[in-house]
């Protein structure tokens, strides 16, 4: 395009109302649909795990929908826009996270019969430090969910005109009532059709922008001649934003502290009927992951050709390069009442799967950590009670943070940085406890401290002094074709910076985003090994099998010396079985470490043995309804 005039971008039309409508009253209507269904048997087990019986289809959709938010659907093209598309790189990254996921954490948890992931740590290490981990989640989940529901909510309404509030508390409202009426259930098959929706939206933008490009031949030239397409760069700096490492590296420390041991997805893989559903649920995820992604790197591209000689946001006609997708949209299906509308519940269907599985996962860890502690005596009926209103108490809080949000200009930033500097620290003492069986409860507290120290303390002084632009590398941007009086310039926003910069500036403070999770996950690790080799290790008669997974019980299965050696003096050949004996209660046995370990030998509680998994050879897994005695658990 040679001459680009700003277009007379219209607002949403009747039609365009309708289709956004439509997709809150179906995902509503999903909630009431369980509600029924399941209202004979609406025990708290089948309204938080959906009563351990999902199967891997479901739940897949589910998992790529809650991680996949409106953060992804308008950030991603949007990076791609300014900065290429070594995004694509993630590609490596999810899979990597899947793989230990499913092979290292999903296997400890599911074999554990635990509801909360914050219950293992109790059973691994003792109550303070599950308290600890289970707060800095809190804390984290609702800043961040907070964030998905204002920043998208702001973007399409500067753009489309979108009502901005009305859409957050739509948002909050709608997510809240069919977590609160059908529970699990009605979040995972939620989940499911807003993936789909996000699918139809990311599909149908593709398509007509490809056409208005004059085809993807035209796509690709444009994008290669604006240096779009140079995606490996090898550069080993740590300081540089996206190279090869610091995505494959970064990005997988970074998705695997908010994704492998994160209590929405756990909680989700748990409800399988089979750890091999959950494991096949993981896989298929990986498979949904890598689509999403490939769309949004695509239409980054296809937007940036379209875009090519004329940068609507250093010509000034939209105020943020978040709001380049929705501009984009406005223009294409401009004659096309009805199809923005569509792309926008796109971008809410990311929104609803984020915040219905976060207020599910707050719910859960809540009445699982502190509630049924202080109320062990609490009849199923009211635990049901109890998780509606822990889901409606959540679902305020998320709305109020997205008002919050609204008040505080970098929050938006802070927040996204938050979550991969809890994230980190939260990992690594997960870490300690699967795959590090000399770890003791001091050396886990105090590597939790020192891995949230050092991720807070470099993700703030980035966030206070901003890493250089050489750092970032935003390429270039062209308002040449624009029908205005501005020059060429390249799009970068250059922060205003304080008159003195420290010298860790422009080293420690200047690391790329994608590192602060490493930081603090290899922090938590390193110190809390060490503190356990000082205080005195962890006995290995104190631990039982199932609570741990040795990196030697994955790579180093055929070296039984080194096996041993790793599992530090468990028993990592024992033959007892998990459902001999005991008729105490779950929360009871929580009260005390060492019952906590004659409970994990001896069998759980009556509650429990109805979903503790056990071996099914016929199923060549791990399942809930059952109990086989088996020759190992690993």
């Amino acid at each position: 395009m040679t001459t680009f005039i700003r277009p007379d971008v219209k607002s949403f039309v009747a039609w365009d109302y309708v289709v956004f409508a439509a997709l809150f009253l179906i995902s509503s209507g999903i909630g009431v649909f369980f509600a029924i269904k399941e209202r004979k048997k609406a025990t708290s087990r089948d309204f938080l795990v959906g009563g351990r019986q999902l199967t891997c289809g479901p739940v897949a959709l589910s998992l790529t929908a809650s991680f996949m938010s409106a953060v992804t659907v308008l950030g991603t093209p949007a990076d791609v826009y300014r900065y290429g598309a070594a995004f694509i790189l993630f590609f490596l990254a999810y899979m990597f996270v899947i793989i230990l996921t499913s092979e290292l954490f999903l296997p400890v948890f599911y074999r554990s019969g635990i509801t909360s992931t914050y219950e293992y740590l109790e059973l691994r290490f003792n109550k303070p430090v599950r308290i600890a981990a289970t707060l800095i989640y809190i804390v984290q989940t609702i800043l961040y969910t907070g964030v998905v529901v204002y920043a998208p909510a702001l973007a399409l309404n500067q753009v489309t005109g979108f009502n901005l509030w009305g859409s957050v508390f739509a948002t909050g409202i709608v997510c809240t009532f069919y977590c609160t009426v059908g529970g699990l259930k009605a979040v995972v098959w939620t989940d499911a059709f807003q993936l789909i929706v996000m699918l139809i939206g990311f599909l149908t933008v593709l398509i007509q922008g490809t056409l208005k490009n004059g085809g993807l031949a035209n796509v690709w030239e444009n994008a290669q001649n604006g240096s779009r397409l140079h995606i490996f760069d090898f550069d080993v700096d740590p300081l540089r934003r996206h190279t090869f490492w610091t995505i494959a590296v970064g990005g997988t420390f970074t998705w695997l502290g908010i994704y492998g041991v994160n209590q929405s997805t756990m909680q989700r893989c748990i409800s399988c009927k089979t750890e091999g559903h959950a494991k096949l649920a993981l896989y298929l995820n990986l498979l949904g992951l890598w689509v999403i992604l490939i769309c949004a790197v695509l239409s980054g591209l296809v937007m940036y050709s379209y875009f090519n000689s004329c940068d609507p946001w250093t010509a000034g006609f939209i105020s943020a390069p978040d709001q380049l997708l929705p501009y984009f949209v406005m223009i294409i299906f401009s004659a096309a009442p009805g199809l923005p509308g569509l792309f926008v519940a796109c971008a809410f269907s990311g929104t609803l799967s984020t915040v219905a599985a976060s207020i599910n996962a707050l719910a859960t860890v809540t009445l699982e950590d502190f509630v049924k502690t202080c109320l062990p005596n609490l009849s199923d009926r009211r635990i049901t009670w109890v998780s509606k209103g822990l889901c409606i108490i959540f679902g305020v809080l998320c709305t109020s943070m997205a008002v919050a949000a609204s008040l505080m200009g970098g929050v938006v930033q802070a927040s996204l940085s938050i979550h991969g500097m809890c994230g980190g620290p939260v990992l690594g003492l997960f870490t300690l406890g699967i795959v590090f069986p000399c770890t003791n409860w001091k050396g886990a507290l105090g590597g939790l401290i020192t891995g949230i120290t050092l991720a807070f303390w470099v993700g703030i002084g980035a966030f206070v002094y901003p890493a250089p632009s050489s750092k970032a590398l935003p390429l270039y941007l062209s308002t040449s074709g624009c029908n205005t009086n501005m020059s060429e310039t390249v799009a970068t926003v250059i922060p205003t910076l304080p008159p003195i910069r420290p010298e860790l500036a422009d080293t420690w403070y200047s690391l790329s985003y994608l590192y602060f999770s490493a930081v603090g996950c290899l922090g938590c690790i390193i110190i809390g090994f060490l503190i356990s080799l000082l205080t005195g290790r962890e006995k290995g008669e104190n631990i039982k099998p199932v609570l741990i997974r040795p990196v030697s019980s994955v790579f180093c299965f055929w070296a039984p010396k080194l096996k041993t050696l790793c599992w530090c003096g468990v028993d990592h050949n024992g033959t007892k079985s998990l459902h001999e004996g005991s008729k105490g209660s779950l929360e009871n046995v929580h009260s005390k470490k060492a019952e906590a370990n004659d409970a994990i030998i001896n069998g759980f509680n009556k509650e429990m043995q109805s979903h503790m998994p056990g071996y099914d050879p016929s199923e060549k897994s791990y399942t809930n309804p059952d109990l086989i005695k088996t020759e190992s658990y690993f």
